[in-house]
């Protein structure tokens, strides 16, 4: 885990995300008051990310970070766990200012959590997340063996649809996870995952430990330097690639509601 502390106090962020997950990453932003302002783009014409090819995962990301280069912002996370996955080397290499996954955060966040190192850890996230295999190296060097893994792709258009709970979200936590062992800690390796933690916590007998990016990367960032006087509320920003209007919507009952 690269430990980076954070050399000035940043006053604008940009958060990029494949859709309306990544506003999950942002309630977090907003509770913790780390930022003056909140830039949030989401490139709602091509969610999801998770199927995609790490080529084409990296060259949407490219573009973002055009996009936030119109806004003069110090910092830019990369909400989207198959971004954060596949991006992060070009992003930092092509941008004036530090950019942040939200994997490493994760794999610190279970860390802190001093679990017992015979504890089952599930990690649940799209293809291109689980496929990099970075969530899995990161927990097996925490020294952590019971490790399962699992692609749950269709979690991200059930929650795009505004669909939180019932017969739909049920069956699709049957199909993933009907054979998987009870577990000690999942890891919501997707930005829409929180939107349901309810119902995958419900899905087992016993409540498992959760641990989502939002979260993650607000207390990373905040023991890394990231703070500022006064406490005032976030301002917030938003944008899409497709239908501005109904992203915004959707911050408002998610974020506010």
């Amino acid at each position: 885990m690269r430990e980076h502390n954070i050399s000035k106090t940043p006053k604008r962020v940009g958060v990029f995300d494949s859709g309306a997950g990544g506003l999950t990453v942002v309630k977090s932003l907003l509770e913790h008051k780390l930022f003056d302002e909140i830039i949030y783009y989401g490139d709602t014409a091509r969610v999801p990310y998770g199927p995609k090819d790490p080529a084409t995962i990296t060259r949407y990301a490219l573009e973002a970070l055009e996009f936030f280069k119109n806004f003069d912002i110090d910092l830019m996370i990369t909400a989207c766990n198959s971004v954060s996955a596949h991006a992060l080397p070009e992003l930092r290499a092509k941008a004036e200012f530090d950019v942040y996954g939200v994997i490493e955060p994760g794999v610190l966040a279970l860390k802190n959590a001093d679990l017992p190192l015979s504890s089952h850890i599930l990690i649940l996230g799209t293809k291109a997340t689980v496929g990099s295999g970075l969530y899995q190296r990161g927990i097996y060097e925490l020294g952590f063996k019971h490790i399962e893994a699992v692609a749950t792709s269709l979690f991200v258009p059930i929650v795009e649809e505004g669909i939180f709970g019932g017969e739909v979200l049920q069956s699709a936590l049957k199909h993933y996870l009907g054979s998987v062992k009870q577990p000690d800690a999942i890891i919501l390796g997707c930005t829409h995952f929180p939107l349901i933690a309810e119902s995958i916590c419900n899905f087992f007998p016993n409540r498992p430990l959760l641990i989502h990016s939002g979260e993650a990367i607000a207390e990373y960032l905040e023991n890394n330097g990231c703070s500022r006087y006064g406490k005032r509320d976030s301002q917030l920003k938003i944008f899409a690639s497709e239908n501005p209007e109904g992203l915004k919507l959707i911050a408002k009952k998610w974020l506010f509601g």
